[in-house]
């Protein structure tokens, strides 16, 4: 039957989907460690799954660089450089950038000050920053990555370019892996990671897109000279 066709497609994707996003947070969390290498069948076994969605899931992790494929091996999780860490801070303040074009050109669906809508979207933002600052704080990595993806997926729909927005998430969850891979080795990560989540809410509020710009520049001069630090002991 017609339906039965299309709900079975539907099923494997979303199954697709949630293997996906298990396999990047086993990134996020370093139990997928740098050059670790797995086959479909492992992951399938793992998941109590079929091959199909996982090998789609795999491909889907390949194509946003977190994974590097064999054709003989399997799948091995990538494993960055300092340098891809700085090209990635240099791409992602570009695509800010263009979203503060965005924001200034008066796009009809970016959340400006005086949008309604602005009070409720700006309170969940504050919220997932906030949780993110007391993360960052307590040097929870995995907690704090978890909010922080949450905090800049969601700020990023206020520029009103779901395109742009939707390359930050990718980009942010690659700097994250790359980051994670040389952070791990830190026993104590209190007091090194950045946590200025609401002060940037408050300069875009204030509709002070030159702090807003001095606090992003900030951070991720900060971000680069922590991982550089990290990658050359």
């Amino acid at each position: 039957m017609p339906g039965s066709t299309g709900n079975g497609a539907v099923m494997r994707s979303t199954l697709r989907q949630q293997i996906a996003e298990a396999l990047r947070d086993e990134v996020l969390a370093g139990r997928l460690q740098p050059g670790q290498e797995f086959t479909v069948k492992e992951i399938a076994e793992q998941y109590g799954v079929s091959a199909t969605p996982v090998r789609e899931a795999l491909v889907d992790l390949s194509a946003q660089g977190l994974l590097d494929a064999d054709q003989h091996r399997g799948f091995r999780v990538h494993e960055y450089s300092a340098e891809d860490f700085r090209g990635m801070i240099e791409a992602r303040g570009l695509v800010v950038e263009g979203m503060f074009l965005a924001l200034s050109q008066g796009r009809p669906d970016a959340v400006r000050p005086d949008d309604p809508r602005a009070a409720s979207v700006v309170a969940g933002v504050r919220r997932r920053g906030e949780e993110a600052q007391r993360a960052a704080a307590a040097g929870d990595l995995t907690v704090l990555i978890g909010y922080d993806l949450r905090f800049w997926r969601e700020l990023g729909a206020c520029f009103g370019n779901p395109y742009l927005a939707d390359f930050l998430n990718r980009l942010r969850v690659q700097t994250w892996v790359c980051a994670v891979q040389h952070l791990r080795r830190l026993p104590d990560l209190r007091g090194a990671l950045w946590a200025g989540h609401t002060e940037l809410v408050d300069a875009l509020i204030a509709g002070d897109h030159a702090a807003a710009r001095a606090i992003l520049a900030a951070y991720n001069a900060h971000s680069l000279a922590l991982i550089e630090r990290l990658a050359s002991r």
